[in-house]
């Protein structure tokens, strides 16, 4: 949702962040999506019934409703079309907290294989976090760094899964174009200053995608409810949530997320209603087309509207 968001994404002070900024200047593109106080982006993600991702659906098969109100699509897109997508934002969170020792180097492989695997990312942020939030960006050119960061990561202290999200998505609010934000954590959150109710308000204030994969033990009534908030985290900003088996299933789960990234179209609208009021705009999005009955759609499903106190826009 570009600037629109900037009234509504609340800015944390949090204890313990440290936020690096090591992105290359960027080279001259002509963007797709222009961002603006008025325009409202969203990554929708289509399958079938059997769960088979849709791609090849055009701007016609698609309405959105806003508040009930039909809307004017200014802007389309799907994730693997090449020159014509907004640019892509990549986030990633590494959960290096104590209880992630068993499975930390095998993540490690695995997420290195995943930027190398998604290569249309304009830039990459990876935020590392144990009890401290750490975050650093780089650009397609600083690779050999990113690899070497991850690479250096060392297993400590407690979980602030909640502040560290709220790192990335303060840090994106300035990012034109998609953002996709993949977190890896067990969900046990014992060190953060944010609230989960407080950060489910920044995820719908915010337009980034969450993707999230836990790899959890046994079923238990504690991994089942940290399943849950992982599940809860990803389906309100319109992505979803993994859980492999084992870690030998890790490289399944990255494979499917990548095919859902590039199957996911990307619309933007102006709407109707200009009032800026800060309040919440359900929004619904509808398949037209004549099997759209059997389809199902992924997206979030509202956004808040910019505030301004004198009511002017």
């Amino acid at each position: 949702m570009g600037s629109l968001l900037r009234a509504g994404l609340l800015v944390l002070a949090t204890a313990g962040v440290m936020s690096v900024a090591l992105a290359a200047p960027r080279a001259a593109q002509a963007p797709a999506f222009r961002a603006g106080v008025d325009v409202v982006n969203l990554g929708v993600t289509v399958a079938d019934r059997k769960g088979n991702l849709v791609g090849d659906l055009t701007q016609g098969d698609f309405d959105v409703l806003e508040d009930g109100q039909k809307q004017t699509i200014r802007y389309f897109s799907t994730g693997d079309l090449i020159g014509a997508a907004p640019e892509t934002h990549l986030g990633v969170l590494l959960d290096i907290s104590g209880s992630m020792a068993p499975t930390l180097g095998f993540v490690q492989s695995a997420v290195i294989r995943f930027f190398n695997s998604l290569t249309d990312a304009r830039d990459i942020t990876v935020v590392d976090f144990d009890s401290e939030v750490r975050s650093a960006r780089y650009s397609r050119a600083d690779i050999p760094r990113l690899v070497e960061r991850v690479r250096s990561l060392k297993i400590r202290g407690g979980t602030a899964v909640y502040d560290a999200i709220s790192v990335y998505l303060n840090d994106a609010q300035e990012q034109d174009g998609r953002k996709i934000l993949l977190l890896y954590t067990d969900g046990d959150d014992n060190a953060s200053s944010l609230s989960l109710s407080g950060l489910f308000e920044l995820l719908k204030a915010s337009d980034v995608t969450v993707y999230s994969i836990g790899v959890m033990d046994r079923p238990t009534p504690r991994t089942q409810s940290l399943m849950r908030i992982l599940n809860q985290i990803a389906e309100i900003s319109g992505g979803e949530a993994f859980f492999p088996s084992n870690v030998s299933d890790l490289d399944g789960a990255y494979n499917r997320l990548l095919k859902q990234i590039k199957a996911q179209y990307t619309i933007g609208y102006v709407s109707t209603n200009q009032k800026p009021d800060g309040a919440w705009r359900k929004v619904d999005i509808k398949i037209v087309a004549k099997d759209g009955r059997d389809l199902r759609v992924k997206a979030r499903n509202g956004y808040y509207a910019p505030y301004r106190r004198d009511g002017k826009s």
